[in-house]
């Protein structure tokens, strides 16, 4: 009796030992798979120095978030468009993506001047700041607002507020293939606006 108990025991433990490493080879696969697709949904952000010394190899139009900590908006545009499949493919192949903190203290140089912040208040690091000097050369106003610049560090447009995936579509089309330099009125842009059929989930 104890001799078949034993065996039994022995048994279950095999049996529960490999249900447990199914399991957990199930769980590692799905982690790895989690990854690689979250890996493929990412941006590749650069600063704006890094997006200039870019464009210079390799010609390109910059598509510039500028956000704040404190920014709700700002969060959910970066939580539910940039990680976007489309959105974060899209961007990749025909743009330099740039993240700016619009009330930050980083220093930068762009067109061969250097903005900075000098109102900054380390105290007010996760609340509202003064606005940094480049968001007065984009005319940043309100957050986030997405600044496109084209391949020569010309303002293009700052697109302001949160857009969803296919809202953004629009415009990343639009300036890449410099469609907006035939809309020269609200009409014009209106039946581009109305003629547009989003590709993009989402």
């Amino acid at each position: 009796m104890l001799l078949t108990w034993s065996i039994f025991c022995k048994f279950g433990t095999i049996i529960a030992i490999n249900v447990i490493m199914r399991k957990i080879g199930y769980i590692f696969l799905l982690t790895v798979l989690v990854s690689v697709n979250s890996m493929a949904q990412e941006i590749n952000w650069v600063s704006l120095e890094e997006a200039v010394v870019l464009q210079k190899k390799n010609p390109k139009k910059i598509m510039m978030d500028a956000y704040t900590s404190w920014c709700g908006p700002c969060k959910l545009l970066d939580k539910r468009t940039f990680h976007n499949q489309d959105v974060a493919d899209y961007v990749n192949k025909y743009y330099y993506a740039v993240k700016f903190n619009a009330e930050g203290n980083e220093e930068i140089t762009f067109n061969s001047k250097t903005y900075t912040n000098p109102n900054y208040d380390s105290a007010k690091a996760n609340k509202r700041n003064s606005p940094h000097q480049l968001s007065s050369y984009f005319s940043i106003r309100s957050y986030p607002t997405i600044v496109f610049i084209s391949e020569k560090g010309e303002l293009i447009f700052p697109l302001i507020g949160y857009k969803t995936p296919q809202q953004l579509e629009l415009y990343l089309k639009m300036f890449k293939e410099d469609e907006h330099l035939d809309l020269k009125t609200q009409e014009a842009f209106n039946d581009y606006y109305t003629a547009f059929k989003p590709e993009f989930q989402q």
